[in-house]
């Protein structure tokens, strides 16, 4: 088990009223993920409701606001209690076989078109065992052929603009991996969340997204990035794409400013945490339903 504690800073400018917004920031609560602690700040004071996706436990905030700087300030302590299995042992679903909560999942979205890419990945990875390690090999086909650059990409590029221009952030690895994954039957989801152990190199901490394919039964994580270790992402948002888990949906003339995050792990030797390490093995932190099973807040 793993103990993380982050934060997360975002300010805005308002024009005009009314200026509203839905953030998508709390740690989500599910039976994996417990939150130990967390305190929400917002300046000017106004009131705000927060709400809670019953199936994966995404969590919503939502507030209105007039003219003046907004700041929201969020943080939390989390532990996170990982399945682990072997990936031999872990294999693919047929289509009779799997839950109903997870067929959505197995569609073409707005930005994974997977029902343009089956030509691609049935040559690609069509002759593969089926199986963990084919969805490793989707993973690590997006990061050998993807480079990441920030500022590649904006709010409109797809799976298949990313496969094109071979250059983007997480999110547009994540979704290429994902359009794969769904053009080979392969139920495949879109996850907001904040990594601890990524490489200092790609600059500083910020919301990262990262893909779960349902296999043997669970959500199983991967990051087509290669930049964290999987043992230490944090879940925020779960959907079929980033239009699903955007961290702000906002309504008005309204100026943003660029996110501030940190994050670090808590370890006690005389306890059952410990630092997030990387290992070989397969990593879920979904219940054995293959949901995100949400708990009360």
């Amino acid at each position: 088990m793993v103990r993380l504690e982050f934060s997360i800073r975002l300010g805005y400018e308002v024009d005009a009223f009314p200026a509203d917004f839905i953030f998508n920031v709390h740690a989500a609560r599910t039976a994996c993920q417990s939150v130990v602690k967390e305190r929400l700040a917002v300046s000017p004071d106004v009131p705000v409701s927060v709400f809670a996706d019953p199936v994966h436990g995404t969590r919503y905030a939502r507030l209105r606001t007039g003219p003046g700087s907004l700041d929201l300030q969020y943080e939390a302590t989390v532990d996170i209690a990982h399945h682990v299995a072997s990936p031999d042992s872990v294999g693919e679903v047929a289509i009779p076989d799997l839950p109903p909560e997870a067929l959505r999942y197995l569609y073409p979205s707005r930005y994974c078109q997977s029902d343009q890419l089956q030509q691609v990945a049935v040559t690609e990875f069509g002759g593969l065992q089926p199986g963990y390690w084919r969805v490793r090999a989707i993973q690590d086909w997006v990061k050998n052929r993807t480079r990441f650059l920030s500022g590649s990409s904006n709010a409109s590029t797809s799976a298949l603009d990313t496969l094109s221009g071979q250059t983007g952030v997480c999110r547009d690895f994540t979704h290429l991996m994902i359009a794969l994954c769904r053009a080979l039957n392969i139920p495949a989801r879109f996850v907001t969340g904040i990594d601890y152990g990524s490489d200092p190199s790609f600059g500083p901490t910020d919301f990262h997204a990262y893909v779960e394919a349902f296999l043997g039964g669970r959500w199983y994580l991967f990051d087509p990035t290669g930049m964290t270790v999987p043992m230490g992402l944090i879940r925020l948002g779960t959907g079929r794409d980033a239009a699903d888990v955007s961290f702000a949906t906002i309504f008005g003339a309204v100026r943003s400013g660029a996110p501030v995050i940190s994050i670090r792990a808590l370890e006690d030797r005389g306890s059952d945490f410990g630092l997030p390490m990387a290992c070989v093995q397969a990593l879920s932190t979904s219940d054995v339903s293959g949901l995100a099973t949400a708990v009360a807040q």
